[in-house]
């Protein structure tokens, strides 16, 4: 069995000789042995057999009429239990090679029996932990008609190992289902593996918790636009339109009851009720707004209003509004919601502006929810709204003044900063003028596009008001994207007041979750690389859900980035590159500069994260925030371990990157002092990347308009290398002409007249490893050059009699070299070379 595959190439290879060789004769044995009593040969066998289908020696025909049936038949009930599973393994590895057709026809009804094997667990663990690879061969609509409810009764299996393994593959199988099948149902599914009895499960399942999430992201959403000011309105309008779709397809079925403590979730909305799970969010996909208008309405958008007042007010109140008055009357009359105790989760922002309901409503019930201030229509009269806008407001203070004793409790103190957040709210709405606020009559059944309904505190507290005016349930859960302080570029700002962790991208219960992570209590119970695997996984839980919920993820990023455990603070180092592309340039200076710093000052298995993306985070920077780390570049100089000449080898590669972001005069006052202290480094590897860096030091600074700054560096490689009383720092002045020449980093004219006559005196050096590399420099690299070769000049001549000396030497090795031209000694190519290694 172990020669199979290597017959099986040599038959392919004179195929026309034998052409059937393989298919008649060598087949038929590995399928036999296949079922062979010793588990070596099995073992062996099942080797070659994949060997074989990933080097596709084996025809499609004989895959059909060969393979599979045998592997079908050692799956029988009367097969052993071992043969059974190894046949199940194979077959779920075969399926990627021999491709989708095959694969459903053959292995798929199998393979969902093998899922029911009542009496063999093994083979229902293998089924479980090669599940994703099926579902991503045979597609969306085999997954979610034959295989899902198999993968539904494995996920609830009453054997651990089969439940973990659900949840290791869990992302494969998410990415193979519909959005509404991954929201609705595996969602659902997936909480119930993290709360499961068995710890190995647990863990799995929070292992599986990110890549899980990042199965919700919406590309056409997604994009990112790093620059928030480049961005058209054309692009706006598009993606206001994917995020109105996603919204409808947030819709749940019928049949699905939302508990009341399940309030902040994910948003769904379906006939014949409107259930409202989480709160809007705002985001970077709202179109512009001119500077006139408050607010952009998306669609037929609800404005959903949270306040801080008790629900039994709120009960009290309904019980005196009038009847009939739509979706909007009988959503607020449900009786689950208007029992809901206080939650933070309620609260996710200064409120925002709700649409007015009907005037008639507000005028008969005498409701707190009528227009308020000098944003009401002026043709309809509201007594009362001044009084009552006072009033909300004394309440909220009254309120406020109750809680602050007891602000040392988180859950209080956020209670406290939202009631602060609503109460600066008022005095805003208050202060509004009538031109900012548009005017709205009392049979309009919708705001027209440009205008801001009427603003008020609602007293109903975690009850969201959903106007009568909404005539289409579709549009229902459409968001206002909204927010006063947002700047031009739809974003938000970095100084506004952090918010409740609620977004509408993921379900609610998969990011509380997730957020749960950071716990130390999830250390002890679960995993203790939990706040690891957290680290691991946020870059893409912040792709999807966008840099508008970026609030969400602040906290749990800001504590990660202080974990006790360094291998928690080296991933995120290693990703906050990544981060930074995604939240965008405001967001990057605001939250993720102060980490970086920290990051810069951490052990240096921390800083090494950092180092090795330095050009990419500093170059989303903007050029002033991107100049004060010029006097950090230094620091990298310092390790904790002298040894560890990696950390400087690395910092020169990224200072050849940085030359591009930093002005000729930084560049020379800030990087060129590194790059030659790295020149002389102890270790030879540091030495031939910081060579590359001052060769391209010297071209950025050749280039600049006034040319001294170029001058004054080859003054200075001249004075400390050149002319240097040790042999290496002659060397390493060959080694970097050398670079200049081959990369064409100084035109050869500027060449000849300010590095070539310091180069060639080194003819005359006293230790022949100088000589040795002159010679390889003259013949190999400079003659190469048309300057020097094509035209007869003073230079050429000064050249050739150098390298005749050379041809005279009384070292072996430069005779050698200055004499002949062997392949492949470039600088490049031979830094490892005993004739050009240096101490």
């Amino acid at each position: 069995m172990e020669q199979v595959p290597h017959i099986a190439l040599f038959c392919q290879e004179n195929r026309p000789a034998i052409p059937y060789a393989f298919s008649k004769y060598l087949l038929p044995i590995v399928v036999r042995y296949l079922a062979d009593q010793n588990n070596q040969v099995r073992k062996t066998s099942q080797a070659a057999l994949l060997a074989l289908l990933e080097q596709e020696l084996i025809e499609r025909f004989d895959v059909e009429t060969k393979v599979c049936p045998v592997l079908v038949g050692l799956t029988a009930p009367d097969s052993t239990d071992d043969v059974k599973t190894e046949a199940v393994a194979i077959m779920c590895r075969m399926a990627p090679m021999v491709g989708k057709d095959i694969t459903e026809r053959l292995i798929l009804p199998r393979f969902c029996e093998m899922c029911c094997d009542c009496r063999m667990f093994h083979v229902r663990k293998v089924c479980a932990a090669n599940f994703g690879d099926i579902c991503s061969v045979v597609g969306q609509q085999a997954t979610e008609e034959m295989l899902l409810p198999r993968f539904f009764q494995l996920c609830s299996d009453n054997v651990w190992g089969v439940r973990k393994a659900c949840a290791e593959c869990f992302m494969a199988v998410s990415c193979a289902t519909c959005q509404e099948i991954r929201r609705t149902k595996l969602s659902a599914l997936f909480i119930n593996l993290i709360s499961d009895p068995s710890r190995w499960v647990r863990q799995a399942a929070f292992q599986s918790l990110g890549p899980f999430i990042s199965t919700f992201a919406n590309p056409s959403s997604s994009g990112q636009y790093f620059k928030e000011e480049s961005k058209s309105s054309d692009d706006a309008s598009v993606e206001e339109k994917n995020s109105n779709e996603r919204t409808r397809d947030q819709e749940a079925p019928e049949d699905v009851q939302i508990r009341p403590e399940d309030a902040p979730a994910e948003p769904a909305a379906g006939p014949p009720r409107v259930e409202l799970e989480g709160t809007p969010e705002d985001g970077a996909e709202s179109p512009r707004r001119p500077p006139g208008e408050g607010a952009t309405l998306v669609g037929s958008s609800v404005l959903c209003a949270w306040s801080s007042e008790p629900p039994q007010e709120a009960a009290g109140d309904e019980k005196d509004r009038k009847p009939g008055h739509g979706r909007s009357a009988s959503r607020l009359e449900e009786p689950g919601l208007l029992d809901q105790e206080y939650n933070s989760f309620h609260f996710w922002r200064t409120p925002l502006p709700e649409i007015d309901l009907d005037v008639e409503l507000g005028q008969g019930s005498g409701s707190p929810l009528s227009p308020e201030g000098p944003g009401a229509a002026p043709q309809v009269s509201v007594p009362g709204s001044a009084s009552l806008t006072m009033a909300t407001r004394k309440e909220l203070e009254e309120l406020i003044e109750n809680l602050e004793p007891h602000v040392d409790d988180p859950d209080v103190r956020a209670q406290v900063d939202v009631l602060a957040a609503a109460l600066r709210a008022s005095s805003l709405d208050a202060c509004d003028e009538p031109g900012e606020v548009a005017r709205r009559s009392p049979v309009q059944d919708e705001p027209a596009a440009g205008e801001l309904p009427g603003c008020g505190l609602s007293r109903e507290a975690s009850v969201p008001l959903i106007s009568d005016a909404v005539e289409d349930v579709d549009s229902a859960l459409c968001y206002m994207r909204h927010d006063p302080d947002l700047g031009s570029d739809g974003g938000f700002s970095p100084d506004e007041e952090r918010r409740p962790r609620v977004q509408d991208v993921v379900p609610q219960a998969l990011l509380d979750q997730y957020l749960s992570m950071t716990d130390p209590s999830r250390a002890q119970t679960v995993d203790t690389e939990i706040a690891k695997h957290c680290a691991y996984s946020l870059p893409g839980v912040a792709l999807t859900l966008g840099r508008q919920n970026w609030h969400c993820l602040r906290e749990t990023y800001e504590t990660l980035a202080s974990d006790m455990q360094w291998k928690v603070r080296r991933t995120l180092a290693f990703s906050i590159h990544e981060l930074a592309v995604i939240l965008g340039d405001q967001l990057t200076a605001a939250d993720l500069v102060p980490i970086f710093n920290g990051f810069l000052k951490d052990l240096d298995e921390v800083r090494i994260g950092v180092l090795k993306h330095l050009h990419d985070f500093l170059k989303l920077l903007h050029v002033d925030k991107r100049r004060e780390y010029l006097y950090q570049l230094q620091e990298f100089l310092v390790t904790d371990n002298s040894r560890n000449w990696r950390f400087r080898a690395e910092l020169a590669e990224q200072l050849i990157l940085l030359l591009e972001l930093y002005s000729p005069r930084d560049v020379y006052d800030y990087l060129r002092p590194i790059a030659l202290s790295l020149c002389a480094d102890k270790v030879s590897s540091v030495r031939w990347i910081s060579y590359k860096l001052v060769s391209e030091m010297v071209r950025k600074l050749h280039r600049a308009a006034p040319p001294s700054f170029g001058v004054d560096l080859i003054h200075e490689l001249v004075e400390n290398f050149g002319r240097c009383p040790r042999w290496s720092g002659r060397q390493a002045f060959v080694f970097v002409c050398q670079t200049v020449i081959e990369d064409d980093c100084l035109p050869m004219d500027q060449f000849a007249l300010h590095l070539m006559p310091h180069l060639l005196t080194l003819a005359n050096d006293r230790v022949p490893n100088v000589r040795v590399l002159l010679a390889k420099t003259l013949r190999q690299t400079l003659l190469e050059k048309e300057y020097f070769s094509a035209s007869a000049s003073c230079h050429q001549e000064a050249v050739e009699q150098t390298i005749v000396a050379l041809q005279m030497d009384r070292d072996s090795d430069v005779k050698y070299f200055a004499s002949t031209h062997p392949a492949g000694t470039r600088i490049s190519e031979d830094a490892l070379s005993t004739a050009s290694s240096t101490y």
